[in-house]
């Protein structure tokens, strides 16, 4: 049975002076411009329908999938920032669409939970974000739809890997910047 796992390079790649990216072919580019089109626009029209923004909509999502959440997890499935999670968890309070309380088991944690208002704009949104999602797939085949979604599935899952490549690519690369700047880095509280 042959190997079908791609293949580790040995030693990164070194950028050479006055190359630059080729916009056809960077993967990168291509997802940024997809994700930022698609979140500007359903957010135009969220906020035009039912004065919602794009993050507001993000939050009801898992909200409507795990009943209560806190912004760490939000933060953690959806990648938004923990700050601006708990900055749309407070103007979602304000507007009535969830509650807030203390976690039981963690009493420093706050917990939303979707309330009945809350529930029933996350249902009209719905329709929109599905039909969105329609319109987006209709160029590919479901076959084709379901080979996007398997690769996307593990492009997400190799992020850590990603990461790790870039700080290993860095520290070889720039070793001045790379101990610089976790010497610049605060120490956290323990």
């Amino acid at each position: 049975m042959p190997n079908t796992r791609p293949q580790r390079r040995e030693r990164p790649p070194k950028s050479e002076p006055g190359h630059v990216v080729d916009l056809e072919r960077y993967v990168p580019a291509f997802l940024t411009w997809i994700s930022n089109k698609l979140s500007r626009g359903a957010s135009q029209h969220y906020l035009a329908t039912f004065g919602v923004g794009i993050e507001v909509w993000r939050c009801l999502v898992l909200l409507a999938i795990e009943d209560s959440i806190s912004a760490q997890q939000v933060s953690r499935v959806v990648g938004m920032d923990k700050a601006s999670v708990s900055r749309c968890f407070k103007s979602m309070h304000a507007d009535g669409f969830i509650t807030l309380g203390l976690d039981d088991a963690d009493g420093r944690v706050r917990i939303a939970k979707l309330t009945k208002k809350g529930r029933t704009v996350h249902d009209k949104i719905l329709g929109i974000a599905l039909e969105r999602e329609r319109a987006f797939l209709s160029v590919l085949t479901a076959d084709e739809q379901e080979t996007l979604l398997g690769l996307l599935k593990r492009l997400h899952a190799n992020l850590p890997q990603v990461d790790e490549a870039t700080a290993t690519y860095v520290a070889h690369q720039f070793p001045r910047s790379a101990s610089q700047r976790t010497k610049q880095e605060p120490r956290r509280r323990k």
